[in-house]
Order: structure tokens, then C-alpha cells, then sequence
């Protein structure tokens, strides 16, 4: 009989120490005084018991209880168990967080009226925080409308590159690139030549400056030297005999007056000349007529 006893007092332990054990795996802490709170989900995207609370990064609870409400299907009540210190302000909200592991938490966001709490056993608004793997599955819709497009600009761009003119252009390239070293090493020389010539032409301007310099100050010497105002008064003389030989061809009381305005004294100058021309003609056609000669002198009539 007492080892009947012995067993059932062995398995009663074995089972009392597999449920703490279980408990204390699942983060769960039977004898705490944790207080209790409800958040209202929509989705609870893999939530489970046990999973960690966070507050401001720090683990202040878990998760003790997913509850359905098959009369609303879309809310589900999740009771999380936070320790008795931890002060909940009205306006907090909990949010879902998924890392890259797929590990699963929640985190309370808490609200800025510290004057006014949560109650214990009061209920939390929760939202489901996407993380970058949604932000990835968003993606990957333009992703797939950008592969067609991807994919053509790769063959053209292969195609493009098997082209001989692309060769050709890269080596003309090369040749414009040793041209252009080749022009700049002539441009280096060049300046080089400039710079150890710049002082004697330097010596050379200052020369012409000196020349030019002596030059003018021998035309002021010459200029000094003349007499500005004689030398007007005689070009203001001979201005004036000018006008003056003008007005007298322009008056017809002077002989050039009349000679250039008198048209019988130029009807008659021109018969005159006319007469002579006939003479002179007349005189080397019948020259006897004019002139006679005789060596032995006149005879006798």
C-alpha cells in the first residue's frame, strides 16, 4: 500500500513540475501580481501566448490569453499581463512587430496624459505594424511590371555592346586621348619657350616705349616751336584770295566773268579758232601759195 502512495506522490510532482516548467517556458508566471489588460486586434498576424511586451524597448509582460469573438470576426481580444509597477497613461496603443527572424512581440506606445490610466483589466486599442517585409511585398508587384522591361533593356544593352562601331569608337577614343597628350606635352614645350623668351621681349617693348616716348616728346619740341597763330592768319589769307578769285569769275565785269558768260565772245574765239585750223590746213596742203623763194632772186615780169 505505501508503495502505491510512494508512485502517486511521484507522479503528482512529476506533473506539478511539468506545468511550471511548461509555464515557465512560455514565459508565464503563475504566483506574479501582474496586472491584466485587454487589447482589441483586427489581426493579430501570428501573435501567440506567451509572445514578450515592450515598453520604450523594455520587457514589461507577455501575453497570457487570445481570445475569438466568432460573433465578430473581426476583432480578437488579447490579454497581456503586465507587471503591477508599470503605469499605463490613457491614449497608449499596442502595436504588432514582426523582425526579420519572424519573431513576433508587442509593443505599447504610450500616450502623453500621464494624469489619466488605464485602469487594470482595461481595454487597449492594437494595431499590426507592416515592417519592411510588407514594405517588400508591396513592392513586389511593380517589381514584376518592372521585369519585362528589365529584361528587354538588358538585351538591347547586350546587343549594343556586341556592335563592332562600339570597338571602333572606344579605340578612336584612344587615339583622340593620346592626341590630346601628345597637343598638351607640344603646349607645355610651347609656354615653356614663351616663358624664357618673355623677358627679352619685355626688354624689346620697354625699347619701343622709350622710342615712342622720345618720339613724342620731339613732336611737342616741333610743335612748341611753331607759330599756331601765323600760320592761321596765312591759311585764312589764301581762303580769302580764293573766295575772292571765285567772286570775280562769278561777276561779268571781269574778263573771266565775260569770257565765261558772254556768248558771242565765245562764238567768236571759236570761229577764229575754226579760221586758223582752215589756214594751217590750207598752208601744208598749198604751201606756194604763201611763200615764195628763189636763189637767184625775183624775176623779172
Amino acid at each position: 500500500m505505501k508503495k502505491e502512495i510512494k508512485i502517486a506522490l511521484v507522479a503528482i510532482v512529476g506533473l506539478v513540475v511539468l506545468f511550471f516548467g511548461l509555464s515557465f517556458l512560455k514565459g508565464l508566471q503563475l504566483f506574479s501580481d501582474d496586472v491584466s489588460y485587454f487589447v482589441k486586434f483586427n489581426d493579430i498576424s501570428g501573435l501567440t501566448t506567451s509572445s514578450p511586451i515592450y515598453a520604450n524597448g523594455y520587457p514589461v509582460g507577455s501575453v497570457k490569453n487570445i481570445t475569438y469573438d466568432y460573433s465578430k470576426p473581426h476583432e480578437v481580444m488579447v490579454e497581456i499581463s503586465v507587471n503591477k509597477q508599470m503605469t499605463i497613461p490613457e491614449g497608449t496603443y499596442a502595436q504588432i512587430s514582426t523582425d526579420m527572424l519572424g519573431n513576433v512581440r508587442v509593443n505599447l506606445n504610450l500616450g502623453q496624459m500621464p494624469g489619466q490610466k488605464v485602469k487594470p483589466g482595461g481595454v487597449i486599442n492594437g494595431t499590426v505594424q507592416l515592417g519592411a517585409l510588407a514594405d517588400v511585398q508591396q513592392m513586389l508587384p511593380a517589381v514584376q511590371k518592372l521585369l519585362p522591361k528589365l529584361d528587354s533593356i538588358l538585351y538591347n544593352l547586350n546587343t549594343l555592346t556586341r556592335d563592332p562601331a562600339i570597338a571602333q569608337s572606344l579605340h578612336n577614343v584612344r587615339t583622340i586621348t593620346n592626341d590630346l597628350t601628345y597637343t598638351t606635352k607640344e603646349l607645355n614645350m610651347l609656354m615653356g619657350t614663351l616663358n624664357s623668351q618673355v623677358p627679352g621681349m619685355l626688354t624689346k617693348a620697354n625699347g619701343v616705349l622709350d622710342n615712342t616716348k622720345t618720339l613724342t616728346s620731339t613732336l611737342n619740341n616741333k610743335v612748341e616751336g611753331l607759330d599756331i597763330e601765323q600760320t592761321m592768319a596765312s591759311v585764312n589769307m589764301t581762303l580769302a584770295n580764293v573766295q575772292k578769285f571765285t567772286d570775280e569769275l562769278n561777276n561779268n565785269q571781269g574778263s573771266l566773268g565775260l569770257l565765261m558768260r558772254d556768248p558771242m565772245l565765245y562764238n567768236n574765239l571759236t570761229s577764229a579758232v575754226s579760221a586758223a585750223d582752215s589756214l594751217l590746213v590750207d598752208l601744208k596742203a598749198h604751201p606756194k601759195r604763201y611763200v615764195h623763194f628763189s636763189i637767184f632772186g625775183k624775176k623779172s615780169k
